[in-house]
């Protein structure tokens, strides 16, 4: 049974992460550490475990893994932490706010002998699986653009808690949280980025994004879209990919594909099949002593800040940056 800690209680999935590492049957929540003690304590009472005051002291004790919710911002110091201490560490999207901050945790981490692993929860989904197998095959021919639209309506649905639009603790608005799922989508499926290109703007007056596009030029010609928002009424997912032989639209899960590689034969269905969840997966890892789980690990997270950071340089700036 994995020993697993919740350091903080700051994002808003936390209390779902911790539950799931209960109802796993191979994990435990044992401890609990936040950055705000009043939270913290409520939090420990709430899963049965004990509350740590002191996040050193914690990382002293015999847990075997923690899971990181902290602020984005707190990401560097807490994991660098963790790391050294010799735990397991799950941990939150996005890694860091900044290259530069993602590139010195990195060094951390990779010194270490312990499993890390990011939530990265639309890989599992069926409808980006059955790109990714799709694209394996060569269904798209030479892929041209891929687009992908991921939003809700927190900010003008006023459900989102108002702590989140700090930006000292977030690193930024609805690009940095919600639009996490869409740049690593573009990462896995474009490659390499060469330029990048954003547009970011309020309505509500946050301070931070609350409606944002960004365009990345890849090194093998791909263009992908990426846009988020949290003024979205009932705003279906929606998926986009084009290439030279084949195209998809999937608005939720509802697919329409054409490629000249079914040309003549049957389409292959949606595989709903569910597959391990990204906690699963780490647990998974942790057990089997392998250093990152699936599609998971560092070098996505790496990846993901890249994108992310440059976007908002982008659009600050107002000019298209190259990497």
């Amino acid at each position: 049974m994995l020993k697993v800690a919740m350091l903080s209680q700051w994002h808003v999935h936390a209390k779902g992460y911790a539950n799931e590492f209960n109802q796993s049957g191979r994990a435990k929540i044992v401890a609990v550490w936040d950055e705000e003690p009043a939270r913290g304590k409520a939090f420990a009472e709430s899963l049965d475990c004990p509350f740590y005051e002191n996040l050193d002291e914690l990382l002293a004790s015999d847990i075997d893994a923690v899971c990181v919710t902290t602020p984005t911002t707190m990401h560097r110091d807490v994991i660098a932490k963790a790391c050294k201490a010799g735990k397991h560490i799950f941990t939150e999207k996005a890694l860091e706010v900044t290259v530069e901050e993602t590139e010195a945790l990195a060094k951390e981490i990779e010194k270490s002998d312990k499993t890390f692993g990011i939530s990265y929860p639309h890989k599992t989904n069926p409808v980006y699986r059955y790109i990714k197998a799709r694209i394996a095959e060569g269904a798209f021919g030479k892929l041209s653009l891929i687009r992908y639209r991921n939003a809700h309506n927190g900010v003008s649905g006023n459900w989102l808690p108002e702590y989140w639009f700090d930006g000292t603790k977030s690193g930024g608005g609805a690009m940095m949280d919600l639009g996490c799922h869409g740049m690593y989508f573009l990462c896995d499926i474009g490659g390499k980025p060469k330029r990048i290109s954003a547009l970011f703007n309020q309505f509500y007056g946050t301070g931070l994004d609350e409606n944002a596009i960004c365009t990345v030029e890849f090194e093998n010609g791909t263009i992908g879209v990426n846009e988020t928002s949290f003024i979205s009424y009932s705003a279906p997912g929606v998926v986009e990919i084009y290439g030279t032989e084949g195209s998809l639209i999937a608005v939720g899960d509802q697919i329409t594909f054409n490629s000249e590689l079914y040309k003549d034969k049957e389409v292959p269905a949606l595989d709903k099949t569910p597959v391990e969840s990204p906690i699963e997966r780490f647990i998974s890892a942790c057990e089997k002593g392998e250093k990152y789980p699936a599609e998971m690990g560092l070098e996505e997270a790496m990846a993901l800040t890249v994108l992310l950071d440059n976007s908002y340089k982008a659009d600050e700036a107002n000019k298209i940056v190259v990497l």
